[in-house]
């Protein structure tokens, strides 16, 4: 592989960088997350980080896993901003290593802060977040002219685990095109339910994407009122990214890696569900 032609900076011994890794695929790594995968003297990654992107550290790089996934015991937050705090004043070149960005719903601001508070030197190198990255893997849109100029970007849950309370879930009903839901398969019945309560169709287009942008990614193609029974129905699995709105409907033109594996797709598949809806 040739060089890449430019002067990156040095990940220094004390410092902490926190990463992004993308939403699965390697190829989408940043060259500045690749360059410091090559410099680390360890690797603080959370659940999310494919064995793909591991792989690329350089030779005698520890791996530390910090990962937190939901139902299941997982480090605190708080201990593991410690454990970056500890790892850079023991003079290491510490990589804290995150699916997707680390500052979209990734807990990147918290443990930036509070290496701030230790008088840690940092930097921040932003990642594709799930939420753009993965829908783009199943071929959907979040902006499309034909459908929305706005997307709203939206946490399944709050710091207890449960459904957001603090969310105007009318006002996104009513005001967001289309919706992207991170973390959000636990409580899809409950999240679903309120949306349609808000005036949100319950006809209106749903795309759940599991393990996005890996091998294993699977997506289901539903409604907004069926999408939690379907999602059961298929036992579809987390880490899930979820697209509610009329883009999803594009995936039948957009799904570049079913056609890598023979799928026809269609041109202009709104167009050709507003001739049906009109003929």
């Amino acid at each position: 592989m040739n060089k890449v032609p430019i002067d990156f900076p040095e990940l220094k011994p004390g410092t902490v960088w926190l990463a992004g890794a993308g939403p699965g695929d390697p190829g989408l790594l940043t060259l500045l997350a690749h360059h410091a995968l090559g410099q680390a003297d360890v690797i603080v990654h959370d659940a999310l980080v494919s064995e793909g992107v591991l792989a690329l550290r350089r030779p005698g790089c520890g791996l530390e896993y910090a990962g937190k996934r939901g139902g299941r015991p997982s480090p605190r937050q708080a201990d593991i901003s410690h454990r970056l705090v500890l790892l850079a004043r023991a003079g290491k070149r510490v990589l804290r290593l995150k699916g997707g960005d680390p500052l979209v719903f990734g807990r990147g601001g918290e443990e930036a802060l509070a290496l701030v508070e230790a008088g840690v030197p940092f930097r921040i190198v932003p990642g594709i977040s799930a939420g753009i990255g993965g829908l783009a893997y199943a071929g959907i849109p979040v902006t499309h002219r034909d459908t929305n100029s706005a997307v709203t970007f939206i946490t399944g849950h709050d710091l207890t685990g449960a459904v957001p309370e603090r969310l105007d879930w009318d006002a996104l009903a009513r005001g967001a095109p289309v919706l992207v839901l991170y973390m959000a398969l636990k409580h899809l019945d409950r999240i679903a339910a309120r949306l349609i309560a808000g005036g949100r169709p319950a006809d209106q287009a749903v795309a759940i994407v599991s393990k996005a942008a890996t091998p294993d990614q699977q997506v289901l193609e539903t409604t907004l009122g069926r999408c939690a029974a379907e999602a059961e129905a298929h036992n579809i699995e987390p880490p899930c990214v979820i697209a509610i709105g009329e883009t999803v409907r594009l995936r039948a033109g957009l799904d570049w890696l079913g056609a890598l594996h023979g799928r026809t797709l269609t041109p202009d598949p709104l167009r050709l569900r507003r001739d049906r809806e009109a003929g």
